[in-house]
């Protein structure tokens, strides 16, 4: 756990720093460093090194989300602790935009910094979140398959039914144990929270899926997609989904759909007196509560 930051901290003190970003994962390994891999954090870790907000080597990035190969990002939000500056000789923390600018140059352009900002007391930007939402984007053949958006539109050859998809999913909302839709890992809890998930159509007839949750597991929402689009084209009944989840299980024949037609939207946060509360509830290892 990294030790908390206090912007109102003196000398030897740590200074958390709000960073909200953008990608465009389709030439990223990832979020997350891996050794020999071009990955989102590791090529913003590096120009952050080379101009930290303050005097001396700030700690690693944390995020709000760690996204896969080949997702995307519009509103992604991550922290690091810098220590403060001392002298004069870098941009002080209360020009944090002029410094978000000189990141920009130096980044390559499938990244943005959008924003820095000092973070609140209790800040965490993985465990303070309250949700996350995400959109899948498909193009079947009622839709205008634009090449211009192929990076982040799956194409889909069967005609999709919408509404059904929708109702298919309103099973799925709740607080369930999601195992049949995640890689497991070690350690990790599949009990989830899913707030949102409902399909409509773009101006250009795209289906699009939103789905907001407390928090993901490792392929969930693209299993969940997968799911929703046997049904929405025929290939399965609208109560299969609802199947697959009380299994508590993989099955082999639940398709974890492409990575590039999903995107990072947007990371809520609570109030800021009550950050540091959600930050350790969120520790906790979860269980259902029935």
């Amino acid at each position: 756990m990294a030790e908390p930051a206090n912007p109102d901290a003196g000398v030897g003190g740590l200074v958390r720093v709000r960073v909200d970003l953008g990608y465009d994962g389709t030439d990223f390994a990832g979020w997350a460093r891996q050794p020999d891999q071009r990955t989102v954090q590791g090529v913003l870790e590096d120009v952050v090194r080379r101009h930290p907000p303050g005097a001396g080597a700030p700690r690693s990035l944390v995020v709000a989300g760690r996204t896969d190969a080949g997702v995307h990002a519009r509103g992604q939000v991550a922290h690091l602790d810098t220590p403060p500056l001392p002298t004069e000789d870098r941009p002080p923390l209360a020009d944090l935009d002029r410094l978000r600018g000189r990141w920009n140059r130096m980044l390559p352009r499938d990244v943005r910094v959008h924003r820095l900002s000092v973070a609140p007391d209790g800040f965490d930007a993985r465990f303070s979140a309250l949700r996350r939402r995400y959109s899948y984007r498909v193009a079947d053949p009622l839709a205008l398959a634009d090449p211009l958006r192929r990076r982040d539109t799956l194409w889909h050859a069967r005609a999709l039914d919408v509404d059904g998809m929708s109702r298919a999913a309103l099973a799925l909302l709740g607080e369930h144990d999601f195992a049949a839709f995640c890689r497991r890992r070690e350690g990790a809890t599949t009990v989830r929270t899913l707030i949102r998930l409902d399909w409509s159509r773009d101006s250009d007839g795209v289906a699009v899926a939103t789905i907001e949750a407390d928090a993901f597991c490792h392929n969930m929402v693209r299993a969940l997609m997968g799911a929703l689009l046997a049904v929405g084209d025929g290939r399965r009944d609208q109560g299969w989904p609802a199947e697959v989840l009380t299994a508590a299980t993989r099955l082999p024949d639940v398709h974890v759909v492409a990575a590039h037609g999903l995107s990072l939207d947007e990371v809520t946060y609570p109030d800021v007196d009550a950050l540091a509360v959600r930050a350790e509830q969120t520790r906790r290892l979860r269980r259902l509560t029935r």
